[in-house]
């Protein structure tokens, strides 16, 4: 008679997995297995859920170790591993008995070998503000990565996203000390680290300075227009379309008129830094003194409207400063009515005198404004048309007489020709063969 004597393992444990394991890296597994009979019935297997990756029998040891060698794939991460034990009897007539280790939950991840992608000006300018720019692709979970930034010693706040395997950290840097910073972004995920270094070159460089001397001047006198950078720098000075040739200094000269009154001069200063040229600017306008203007083009001096039409009547000095303009009809001092006259009236008509006054002189000017209106017209349009028709037969009478000249020497061109012609015949006629 054979008799079987067994019992059940006291204890089946899966020794405890690594925090986080690398995607497609051998893991091995372990399950340790305490007591249990007969053994060469006794068998673990490896589970993944509920799906089974492998069996092995139990060996002799106490507590038994059974070992197993996975690949872990992505779709792995957060999975829960176990262990369990088998005791078939069921060629004893007995039944299969099992159990079941409590599970370990698996942490898979991905970090590519590539280093972050930093995104930052190489040159910026003291007291400014700059967005910096990290990012990182090809992560799983990339939810799961941290990433920073770190100006010198300093982390920074920074905004981060997570948009499929790519992780984004943005930040906005405002640094007031010149000189070379390093900027450094670490990406971590895992039991590993990636970091990018870049140089920042902070720096100072204030807009040239540009002087007008004197800034406001009287017209035909001389001003200086002149600008200065810093040392390292060099500035162009515009006037116009013109330009100085380039220095640390440009000055220039001018007499100046009328013409120059609110003329812009602009002088840009160029800064090489870390092989980039940066710009800067200072524009200035010039103010010229000049005596009052009242030329044909600002006040026509003779206007002639018809009565009740609608016109606008413009008249207008011009200077620095900006003249007085009063215009008054002679005979009973009436205003010029400048502005619009809807409709004109034969009131307004009359000689004007205009003066422009101001501290710099006075200028004057006199202006007809004619109105046609009923025997007006006709006392302009008559004599008008008699001198047209005085002109054309005075034309006309010329044009004939030119005529009948031109005929005149025309006939007496064709005689003299006859005569010499046959002076000519008759002395061929005389001459012995």
């Amino acid at each position: 008679m054979n008799l079987t004597v067994y019992w059940f393992p006291e204890r089946v444990e899966l020794a405890p997995l690594p925090i986080w394991q690398p995607v497609g890296e051998e893991l091995n597994l372990s399950c340790q297995v305490s007591g249990g009979a007969p053994r060469d019935h006794l068998s673990v297997v490896l589970l993944r859920g509920e799906e089974e990756l492998g069996r092995q029998p139990v060996g002799k040891g106490e507590p038994a170790k059974v070992m197993f060698t996975v690949r872990p794939r992505r779709e792995d991460h957060g999975t829960n591993f176990s262990c369990r034990w088998e005791l078939d009897l069921r060629s004893q007539g007995l039944e299969l008995f099992q159990n079941t280790s409590a599970p370990r939950k698996l942490q898979t991840y991905v970090l590519p070998s590539t280093n972050p992608h930093l995104e930052v000006p190489p040159i910026v300018e003291v007291g400014s503000r700059w967005p910096v720019n990290c990012t990182l692709d090809g992560l799983f979970p990339a939810s799961d990565a941290n990433i920073y930034l770190v100006l010198g010693d300093q982390k920074l706040e920074s905004n981060i996203t997570y948009d499929g395997d790519s992780v984004l950290a943005k930040a906005w840097i405002e640094e007031n000390e010149e000189g070379n910073h390093s900027l450094k972004c670490s990406v971590s995920l895992g039991e590993e680290g990636r970091r990018t270094r870049e140089s920042v070159i902070v720096y100072s460089f204030p807009p040239p300075t540009l002087t007008l001397s004197p800034p406001e001047a009287s017209e035909w006198t001389t001003v200086t227009v002149e600008c200065v950078t810093r040392d390292g720098a060099v500035v162009t000075l515009k006037r116009g379309v013109s330009a100085e040739p380039l220095g640390p200094r440009a000055q220039i000269k001018l007499n100046v008129s009328a013409s120059d009154h609110r003329r812009n001069f602009s002088c840009s200063a160029a800064l090489e830094i870390a092989g980039q040229v940066v710009h800067k600017h200072q524009t200035r306008e010039l103010h010229v003194l000049y005596g009052p203007r009242l030329d044909q083009q600002d006040c026509l001096g003779n206007w002639t409207w018809q009565e009740g039409s609608e016109q606008t009547l413009k008249c207008e000095a011009w200077g620095n400063p900006i003249p007085k303009l009063n215009c008054s009809r002679k005979g009973d001092g009436a205003s010029l009515p400048i502005g619009d006259l809807r409709p004109v009236r034969r009131e307004v008509a009359g000689t004007y005198l205009c003066r422009a006054i101001s501290a710099r002189g006075r200028v004057t000017r006199e202006v007809v404004l004619n109105v046609l209106h009923g025997q007006n017209i006709l006392d302009i349009v008559i004599p008008v048309v008699a001198v047209t028709l005085i002109l054309g037969a005075l034309g006309t009478a010329g044009y004939v007489y030119n005529y009948q000249r031109k005929i005149q020497k025309y006939e007496l061109q064709k005689a003299r020709k006859a005569q010499e012609e046959a002076a000519l015949k008759l002395n061929a006629q005389s001459t012995p063969p």
